[in-house]
């Protein structure tokens, strides 16, 4: 029986994800603000094969498949988060995730998509520090198409 993960880099390697590097970027914004404790991640937008993941939820991409592109997102934002402070093991609390769900008028599960984000934040944090306040909107678009773009804000020491 193998021991339960008990770090930030145990559970990232157990759920076989490996974080990317800072991503420079596409416009007039810089990818993360600290002010105090807290980090303030700019919006990520979902990407497959290094390229946007285009298409609307209730449209061309169904639940399961948005909720996977949030999970992408998830990832995309641990990587800018540990290039802002060096370390995830700072990270006292997730404190704040915004959702925008690019859907047809009539998809109104914009926060079951969102839940492939939050649900990886509370599997690498832990349910006291991964849990965090949320919205989840629906929206018209998002810069270049993609069916969802997520910020984050993290408490830190």
């Amino acid at each position: 029986m193998s021991a339960t993960p008990t770090t930030i880099r145990e559970r990232l390697q157990m759920l076989g994800i490996t974080l990317p590097p800072l991503a420079v970027p596409a416009a007039a914004y810089v990818p993360f603000v600290r002010s105090g404790n807290l980090v303030f991640i700019s919006g990520h937008i979902a990407r497959r094969d290094g390229k946007p993941w285009v298409g609307q939820l209730g449209g061309s991409i169904a639940l399961d498949e948005g909720k996977q592109a949030a999970r992408a997102i998830a990832i995309d934002l641990l990587g800018t988060l540990q290039a802002a402070i060096g370390d995830l093991e700072r990270v006292r609390r997730i404190v704040k995730v915004m959702s925008l769900v690019n859907s047809v008028p009539t998809f109104t599960e914009q926060h079951l998509v969102t839940n492939g984000c939050s649900e990886l934040l509370v599997q690498v944090f832990g349910q006291e520090i991964g849990a965090h306040a949320r919205s989840a909107f629906g929206v018209a678009q998002i810069p270049l198409g993609a069916c969802v773009e997520i910020e984050l804000i993290a408490e830190v020491q």
